[in-house]
């Protein structure tokens, strides 16, 4: 057996001081799909936040794609981000450049060299996603779905092991959504572990997968027997 690209043995979860989940226990394998539900406020965004060390581990034991979330100083949390992509509901692309120079700016602030790799590589995320032509395009130009799909496109560009997504379809129509599904489904099915906060249960029976439901300060695991 492969090593869990997540591992969490009796985490506490704290948000500004205060534990939002309790004795979290669970594990995630490569090439996994798994969605995260729960009302708002139960904790499923402050869960991501602690899988990519935006909130500190304090209780329990922890690793993420081989980093060991307990003893990871802030100058190796730019490292762990590295082997995982986040899409977020609300884009947080820059409006002030173009889809391209977006996706660049992700390549160069991890270290990437060489101009020709670069531009092969947001060429490549591009086609990945569907995208291919719209390189040269202001953000503002394009349709909802455009741009998660370009958000996708960027956290792809380090060829992550593990895709954290919060409410990645919150803000589109059904339409779409189902678009955006069927690439995550290529995603996955590709090699990367998918970890997905949605409050749509449309999807959920759609398109079938464990399910983690944050309830009451806990964690309740639909793969656990």
């Amino acid at each position: 057996m492969s090593e869990p690209v997540v591992e969490l043995q009796g985490v506490t979860v704290t948000q500004e001081e205060r534990a939002v989940l309790e004795r979290v226990s669970f594990g995630l394998e490569k090439s996994e799909f798994v969605y995260l539900v729960g009302r708002t406020g139960s904790g499923k965004s402050s869960l991501l936040k602690t899988l990519y060390a935006d909130l500190p581990l304090q209780v329990g034991a922890g690793t993420v794609a081989g980093f060991d979330l307990e003893r990871l100083p802030p100058g190796k949390v730019p490292y762990l981000r590295r082997r995982l992509g986040i899409v977020f509901q609300d884009f947080q692309l820059l409006s002030d450049r173009t889809v391209g120079e977006n996706l660049l700016f992700v390549l160069n602030a991890t270290g990437w060299r060489g101009k020709a790799r670069k531009q092969q590589r947001v060429q490549e995320v591009l086609m990945q996603v569907g995208l291919s032509g719209v390189g040269g395009r202001m953000p503002h130009r394009l349709s909802g779905g455009e741009q998660q799909r370009v958000v996708i496109a960027r956290a792809l560009l380090n060829e992550p092991t593990l895709l954290l997504a919060d409410e990645p379809t919150g803000n589109l129509d059904p339409e779409v959504a189902d678009g955006i599904m069927a690439l995550f489904a290529e995603i996955n099915h590709a090699g990367t572990a998918i970890l997905m906060a949605t409050h749509n249960f449309q999807l959920l029976e759609k398109y079938p997968h464990r399910v983690l439901t944050c309830q009451d300060g806990a964690l309740l695991d639909s793969g656990s027997r």
